[in-house]
């Protein structure tokens, strides 16, 4: 059993899991759900690229944490993410 701890994260991308919702263990008050690496494809003006792509399945107790600053935790996290270069130099 856990003590102390207000936030988990929950990895099943080793199980191919693309997204998830997790449920949040009281008396936390939020978990991170994370899936798998697959890859994606997107049209651009040259065809159509691939890229890497993440499932993040954020749930919170809403007692604790309104759904903005959740969201904007979660937006963050993308953000950081996508630029993960300049979290290696950091």
């Amino acid at each position: 059993m856990l003590g102390g701890a207000t936030f988990t994260t929950t990895n099943l991308g080793a199980l191919r899991i693309e997204a998830f919702t997790p449920i949040v263990a009281p008396p936390q008050t939020a978990i991170l759900g994370i899936g798998c690496i697959d890859y994606k494809t997107r049209k651009t003006a040259d065809g159509f690229s691939h890229y890497p792509a993440i499932g993040l399945s954020l749930t919170f107790d809403h007692r604790a944490v309104d759904g903005a600053p959740a969201a904007r935790f979660l937006k963050a996290l993308c953000e950081s993410l996508e630029d993960y270069i300049g979290l290696l130099v950091e």
